[in-house]
């Protein structure tokens, strides 16, 4: 039984799980779209909005006369990509500023002709 286990592991080890969330998420927030299974994108939805409210922060601090640092290093420790993190609180975040959350979608696509697994779009919402 799986009592207390938190977490979906992906059947992965800890760091390839960690390094497939990173590269989902900067590709998701590359294309603001992405054709994945449903458990990965059910694994890094939450981390991915959580991304974009530490980026609609920083971007309320800039708004402020304030410095966004802190936010765009939290941001960039987990993307990797400055491009990224640069549209991320350029394009993304401020079309957000007025939405308390549900930054994305997960669109059921069918099953995969080759092993059957649940393909779905993840996406940004307009």
């Amino acid at each position: 039984m799986r009592h207390r286990v938190a977490g979906r592991h992906l059947n992965r080890s800890s760091a390839h799980r960690t390094a497939l969330c990173r590269n989902l998420m900067t590709e998701l927030f590359r294309h603001e779209r992405i054709r994945t299974t449903r458990a990965k994108a059910l694994a890094i939805r939450s981390q991915a909005e959580h991304l974009v409210t530490i980026a609609k922060r920083g971007k309320a601090k800039r708004d402020a006369d304030q410095h966004d640092v802190h936010e765009r290093r939290l941001v960039a420790a987990v993307l990797r990509d400055r491009s990224v993190v640069k549209k991320l609180f350029d394009e993304i975040a401020p079309r957000f500023m007025e939405r308390p959350g549900g930054y994305t979608r997960i669109v059921k696509l069918g099953r995969r002709a080759g092993d059957g697994a649940e393909m779905v779009i993840l996406e940004l919402v307009e």
